[in-house]
C-alpha cells in the first residue's frame, strides 16, 4: 500500500479492526518513509455472473431489475418490506453461491418464483403469468391448482 502523503511504497499495519457489518476491515497504517498515519478499508468484492437471456444476449446482473420484478408481483400485497428484502437477498446469495461466470435468466426467474411462493401466493401467480407467458385461463387454472397442492420439500 503506497503512502497517500509521500507516495512511499513501504507501510506498516499498526491496527486492524472488523467493522460492525462484519464484511469490512479497518486498518490503521504507518508510512515507514514519512512516519505519517492513515486509514484504509478492506472489503470483499463479489462479482455477479453475467445473465444469459433467452435470446442468447448477455447482460450484467441487475439488482434493480430483480427488485422491480419482486415489486411488480407484490404490488398492493400485504408483504412487509423486510421480507421482500430478505427474499431478494436470498436470490442474490443463491446466484453467488453457484460460483459461475454466467447464469441463464430462466434460472434466476425460477429462484424468484420460489421466493414469491413463500411470500405470497397471489404474487407468485402474477409473476408466473408474465414469466411463463400465459396464453389463456387454463394456464392460470393450472398454476392455481399447483398453489393449492401441498408442496413436497426438496431433499425429503
Amino acid at each position: 500500500m503506497r503512502c497517500p502523503f509521500c507516495g512511499g511504497p513501504d507501510t506498516q499495519v499498526v491496527d486492524s479492526r472488523m467493522i460492525e457489518d462484519g464484511y469490512s476491515i479497518r486498518r490503521r497504517r504507518r508510512c515507514l518513509g514519512c512516519d505519517k498515519r492513515f486509514t484504509t478499508y478492506e472489503t470483499v468484492e463479489l462479482r455477479m455472473p453475467t445473465v444469459v437471456k433467452s435470446d442468447g444476449n448477455r447482460a450484467e446482473f441487475s439488482m434493480e431489475k430483480l427488485r422491480t420484478g419482486f415489486m411488480r408481483a407484490l404490488h398492493k400485497r400485504p408483504v412487509p418490506a423486510e421480507k421482500v428484502e430478505a427474499a431478494i437477498k436470498n436470490v442474490v446469495q443463491r446466484v453467488l453461491s453457484l460460483g459461475v461466470r454466467e447464469i441463464r435468466s430462466r434460472q434466476i426467474g425460477e429462484m424468484v418464483m420460489e421466493e414469491l411462493y413463500k411470500l405470497d401466493k397471489v404474487a407468485y401467480i402474477r409473476f408466473a403469468s408474465v414469466y411463463r407467458s400465459f396464453k389463456d385461463v387454463d394456464d392460470f387454472q393450472h398454476v392455481i391448482a399447483e398453489v393449492r397442492r401441498p408442496r413436497i420439500k426438496r431433499g425429503a
